[in-house]
């Protein structure tokens, strides 16, 4: 009788596992470049010490903007249309998908097939357009969702992982209440595993805890990979000096950082512009030669959204379409290349 049940038990696991892959079947051929831009420029990023350079070895530093989770008011700007307009009219040079994981409603692991096409449909624009894209597991509680990462992942670097534009954003944003050493540095090993299995050369990205702050802690117990990069996150409103402290620490320990995800507002997502400290922050990055995102592409009435209801789903947004803050970080993004 019990062998009879572990049969059954395995059967069922395989019959889910093949249900569960089903959507993922890979398309015959990945897109190609339609036109030349900064990834035929610098190739494939890879960690050297604690900065992160192009394939000639020179430290790269992009510019680019987040998409909104993929879920809520972002979804309708999940298109070639908009990534196309961002690399033409902002000058972005890379954008991130975030994969909205667990939320209130419609979210991956509610909703995978509409949220897969959706990011698919970014990283394909992406790689035409010829600038990278971060592949972002967005999440809170990642260490919670182990099995579910290491399939999408997986997945992501056999369609992907040739492609020197894409980078893997492994866990979005640790809560305070997740432990470096026993809850994300253990997740991300087994989800770098698993890319690593099918990619053995794209840059990983890994969040920190208290909502991608901890830079300094996982900085003192690296994850062994030789191109693994951390994730800092800032919203200029809320945080400043201190956080650039735990930043430094966390690069004279040898850490090389990526910041996808920043705001000029407090880290509610609202609240006013702190042009002050966007510019602190902005000097920061130039000096240590940081790639980051801002967020982000989304209509929500606050004030991290980039673009208000009016805007065209597919770009092509006029001055009107973009909230202030948009504004304020298409003048900053636009200019990012012409920074010292």
């Amino acid at each position: 009788m019990i062998r009879l049940t572990l049969i059954t038990s395995l059967c069922l696991s395989l019959a889910a596992t093949i249900a569960g892959c089903a959507q993922y079947t890979p398309p015959a051929k990945p897109p190609v470049a339609t036109t030349s831009g900064i990834v035929s420029a610098h190739g494939r990023l890879q960690v050297a010490g604690n900065r992160i350079v192009g394939a000639d070895g020179r430290p790269v530093s992009l510019a680019g903007v987040s998409f909104g989770w993929s879920q809520w008011e972002a979804a309708r700007f999940y298109n070639a249309g908009t990534v196309n307009w961002l690399k033409q009219d902002w000058h972005a040079q890379i954008v991130r998908a975030p994969l909205g994981i667990h939320a209130e409603r419609g979210d991956y692991l509610k909703s995978p097939a509409k949220n897969l096409a959706r990011i698919m449909a970014v990283v394909d624009a992406a790689l035409a357009a010829d600038i990278y894209v971060l592949i972002d597991w967005h999440d809170h509680h990642a260490h919670e969702h182990t099995d579910q990462a290491v399939a999408f992942f997986a997945d992501m670097a056999r369609r992907y992982g040739d492609r020197p534009n894409v980078i893997y954003e492994i866990y979005n944003e640790p809560l305070n209440t997740a432990s470096w050493s026993r809850d994300v540095k253990p997740y991300a090993e087994k989800v770098i595993a698993a890319i690593r299995a099918i990619d053995p050369d794209n840059l990983i990205v890994v969040g920190t805890p208290t909502w991608s702050q901890d830079v300094d802690i996982a900085a003192a117990d690296p994850i062994k990979d030789p191109n693994v990069a951390y994730v800092l996150h800032f919203y200029a409103g809320t945080h400043k000096a201190e956080l650039r402290t735990k930043a430094l620490k966390a690069m004279k320990l040898g850490a090389a950082l990526f910041v996808t995800e920043w705001g000029t507002c407090e880290a509610s997502g609202d609240g006013p512009i702190d042009r002050a400290s966007v510019e602190a922050w902005m000097a920061f990055m130039r000096e240590h030669q940081l790639s980051h995102c801002n967020w982000a592409i989304y209509d929500k009435p606050e004030t991290a959204s980039i673009v208000r209801r009016s805007a065209a789903s597919t770009g092509n947004w006029s001055d009107a379409d973009l909230s202030p803050s948009g504004r304020y970080a298409r003048e900053l993004i636009r200019n990012w290349s012409a920074q010292p």
